[in-house]
């Protein structure tokens, strides 16, 4: 039997990096619903206008929206964010861990931190944040955890190696999570968007090899309302896998039946758009070239 998530008027939930993107969007889809949401994210400025933006949804005055700064890849930020939305609020009812970076590049080229800080806040920042709401969860009998990872976090994509071996460990941390808290009736979902329209993908633009875009061209990108919009029917249906908008779900089924070919076509587009670059900086090199003498 399928663990649905009961968005209702007196249920808490705890969103990390509530302040813009996903989360933003998921934050305001739930104080929709009547719920206490509590946003966490680390930038002051930005938690403040997300407030703003998530209480204009509020449903009743004796909703709480409440934001609480702090770095989710520090156990110990981590542990007080935890501890205060269950003094303020209860226990959560539902956690959405939200909060996550990126930065494209050649392998050879990202510095060993960009690894550390993808793994740090991508992964044990999602690690760190279920460990401190689980166990309350498991004292009540109930609860439910949505976890975003990526469509690179079931693909392996050019340009991503730092990014998705972050998102691929959410994916894998998600799936044996199910398995184990199903028997405790506290519900899991993980969630594959592509790109999606955030201050994020802004970021990760400004480093995206010339391959990575060629392969954007395959995806349409998503605004975070539309993402939102589908993480919260999958959670009320009880999907452990959501895949918002119809490439991913594309994806996601031609990875499972093609996987091995649906790669090869992958490498062809990025093979096709590294010798187009070759070829414009052979010849702006002999134009130079030509101009010196």
């Amino acid at each position: 039997m399928k663990i649905k998530a009961r968005l209702e008027p007196g249920k808490v939930a705890l969103v990390t990096g509530g302040s813009s993107g996903i989360g933003k969007a998921i934050a305001c889809r739930l104080a929709e619903r009547g719920m206490d949401v509590w946003l966490v994210a680390q930038r002051k400025e930005l938690l403040i206008s997300a407030k703003k933006e998530v209480e204009t949804y509020r449903q009743n005055q004796s909703q709480k929206i409440a934001t609480i700064s702090a770095d989710i890849s520090d156990l110990d930020q981590v542990r007080m964010a935890a501890n205060q939305v269950i003094e303020g609020s209860g226990i959560p009812d539902l956690l959405v861990n939200s909060a996550g970076v990126a930065q494209p590049g050649y392998v050879q080229e990202l510095d060993i931190s960009v690894f550390s800080w993808m793994m740090e806040v991508n992964y044990f920042g999602t690690v760190y944040m279920t460990k401190e709401v689980l166990p309350s969860m498991l004292k009540k009998g109930s609860g439910y955890i949505v976890n975003i990872s990526s469509a690179a976090g079931f693909m392996g994509t050019f340009g991503y190696t730092a990014y998705g071996a972050s998102k691929f460990a959410v994916h894998g941390f998600s799936a044996a999570l199910r398995a184990e808290m199903k028997s405790h009736g506290i519900g899991i979902s993980v969630v594959f968007p592509v790109d999606t329209e955030t201050n994020q993908l802004d970021y990760e633009n400004r480093f995206k090899p010339v391959e990575t875009r060629a392969l954007d061209s395959l995806t349409k990108v998503m605004s975070a309302n539309d993402v939102a919009k589908e993480v919260i029917k999958g959670i009320e249906r009880g999907w452990y896998i959501i895949l918002p908008g119809f490439d991913s779900k594309l994806l996601y089924r031609l990875n499972g039946i093609f996987g091995q070919e649906l790669s090869l076509v992958m490498d062809q587009i990025a093979a096709r758009a590294n010798g187009i670059i070759t070829l414009l900086r052979r010849r702006i090199n002999y134009g130079y070239i030509r101009k010196m003498f």
